[in-house]
């Protein structure tokens, strides 16, 4: 399997949780603390601090911290591959994977 598509269901496992979604589209305003994603998500702390380990951990969230407080971005870095992965996807593409030579066999040939 090739690396890209190994990072890829990094990313979009990571998305996969509606708590994670709802993030992602909050931090997509600008930074926030952690204090303010807490009020609009209705979780404890501990569970904002996994799904921003997940988030950080695959590229898409970058984080600073400030006194005791941390504050979450979106990684433009992260969110730009995700998007040229799938522009590569909806696109036609002369090097998709279902035009190598390998994918396309005969399906009329016998298997035994």
């Amino acid at each position: 399997m090739k690396s890209v598509y190994i990072i890829q269901a990094v990313l979009f496992k990571a998305l996969s949780d509606p708590n994670r979604l709802m993030i992602v589209d909050m931090l997509s305003c600008g930074e926030l603390c952690a204090c303010n994603l807490l009020s609009q998500l209705q979780i404890t702390q501990p569970t904002l601090s996994h799904h921003m380990k997940i988030l950080s951990e695959c590229g898409l969230v970058s984080v600073r911290k400030e006194g005791r407080w941390m504050y979450y971005s979106l990684c433009d870095q992260g969110i730009n591959e995700m998007r040229d992965f799938i522009e590569i996807l909806t696109s036609d593409n002369k090097d998709c994977v279902c035009l190598s030579t390998q994918f396309l066999g005969n399906c009329n040939e016998s298997y035994t």
